[in-house]
This record gives C-alpha cells, structure tokens and sequence, in this order.
C-alpha cells in the first residue's frame, strides 16, 4: 500500500511511450463496495486474470494456497505470468528487453514453476528486469532475499 505498482505503472508508460521494448507483469487490487476482495495480475499486453479473492469460507477442503483472508488462484496466475516470462528468457542478445516483475510476493512464490521462471530470467543477459519485493516482516521468504543479495540488483525503498 505504499505504492510500489503506481511507480511501476508511471515507469512502464514512461519507457513505452520512449519506444524501449518491455513486457511483463503487475498486481492490482480489486475492490468492491469500498473494500478490497483480491488482487487481479494484469500483463502489459493487456491480459487480466484473478491472483487471489477473500475466501467466502475458513474450510481448506481440497488444497488450496491462502495468504490471511485470500486464496490464490494459482492456475490463473501461471498462465497469464508463465507465457511471458518464457518469452522473456527466448530475446537474442542482440535486442535488450525489460521485464516488469510486479510483485515477487508470498502470493506469487506457492508457483514453483514462477520461481524457477524469475531465476532463469534474472540469469538470462538480454533482460533487464523492472521488479518489487516485499520489505522483509516475519518469515523471509527464501527466493526475495536472493533477489535482495545479489550483486547486480539495485533496490530503492519505496515509502
């Protein structure tokens, strides 16, 4: 709520209208009746799907992934986020990318297969990746404190 996604939009449209190739990927809130009821992930193509909505109840009945109040809809999110990141990863060298990683959170690490896709693309030379990660709280979660460490990210405290 600090507003890490409104930067990461005002930078996206920034470097589109600039021409710069980018793709990728941020959450935003779904709010009904004034109140929040879960996260969509939107693409920069456009694409929309649910990541997350409030649970009408407490059972945890088949295998669901919650974050307090929301479950995850992980089938959503890793084929709406997945495709993209994959291509991401397949630029020659030759054309530079910028990736928008919007955000590497609690809700998007129950994806093993997104894990592995922020590596490799954090791994590949041709991207140049756009990205939030949560301030640490509680239990660190193990793949935004690699990101955190590593010697070619740079991170800027949003406030």
């Amino acid at each position: 709520g600090v507003g890490k996604t409104t930067l990461i939009q005002k930078v996206t449209q920034a470097l589109k209208s600039s021409g710069i190739p980018i793709d990728g990927f941020y959450t935003e809130e779904v709010r009904e009746g004034g109140r929040r009821t879960g996260f969509d992930v939107v693409t920069l193509s456009g694409k929309r799907g649910p990541l997350s909505r409030v649970s009408s109840d407490s059972s945890t009945s088949r295998r669901e992934y919650r974050v307090g109040q929301y479950v995850v809809d992980l089938v959503s999110f890793e084929q709406l986020v997945l495709p993209m990141l994959r291509n991401a990863n397949h630029g020659g060298d030759a054309e530079k990318k910028l990736c928008v990683i919007d955000e590497v959170g609690k809700m998007e690490l129950f994806s093993q297969a997104f894990i592995q896709a922020v590596r490799q693309t954090l791994a590949g030379s041709g991207t140049v990746v756009l990205g939030t990660i949560p301030v640490p709280k509680g239990k660190p979660l193990a793949l935004v404190e690699e990101i955190r460490s590593r010697k070619d990210v740079k991170v800027f405290n949003v406030s």
